[in-house]
């Protein structure tokens, strides 16, 4: 039974731990020291080096608990739309829109390396189902798949600047990427993976 109540109170530091690191973080970016993440969860900091191993662990931990309140469950809705082209758009508009609002946890994840095409690959997973549904439907390039639509993000998201100042460009860049999306006769180049 304590140790049923240990795994619990751990489980429940760790939760804290990334929510308070996706405020710091968001707030104060790269900058962000753990100590101040350990004082906004009111844990101490050596309970965050137990649970995370270091400053990389701990930004892995909030960029994951970010991705799985907000954009996974935007991107598992975007499935429901009949215009299944049109929905997987909107999903990939939503993401970057997302990721973008939380640029200092961004910009930590970038500079950690916790934040890649690989990453952005497991966590748009859900849209598997609306791309090959928008494929049937001669939306989209027959020829995509789900590591496509990673990059699409993450080259989009590379436009990103702290305030705001580039949305303009951000949108643009993803407007472009997009169009790519669009069905085409010339077939693109092999991927380096299975996806």
């Amino acid at each position: 039974m304590r140790e049923q109540v240990r795994r619990a109170d751990a489980r429940h530091n760790s939760a804290r731990v990334a929510r308070a690191a996706i405020a710091v973080l968001s707030e104060q970016g790269p900058a962000a020291s753990l100590d101040d993440i350990a004082r906004r969860a009111g844990i101490g900091i050596a309970t965050v080096y137990r649970r995370f191993g270091d400053r990389d662990g701990v930004i892995r931990a909030a960029l994951s608990a970010y991705v799985a309140e907000t954009v996974e469950p935007r991107l598992r809705g975007a499935r429901d739309g009949g215009d299944a082209g049109r929905a997987l758009t909107e999903a990939l508009a939503a993401t970057v829109a997302l990721l973008a609002a939380r640029h200092g946890l961004l910009a930590a994840a970038k500079e950690s390396g916790a934040f890649d095409v690989d990453v952005a690959e497991r966590f748009m997973e859900p849209l598997r189902p609306l791309l090959t549904r928008a494929q049937r439907q001669g939306r989209v390039r027959a020829d995509l798949v789900v590591r496509d639509l990673a990059a699409v993000v993450v080259m989009t998201l590379a436009t990103v600047r702290p305030g705001g100042g580039a949305a303009a460009d951000t949108h643009r860049c993803l407007a472009l990427l997009l169009s790519g999306l669009r069905p085409s006769a010339e077939p693109l180049p092999a991927t380096g993976r299975a996806s």
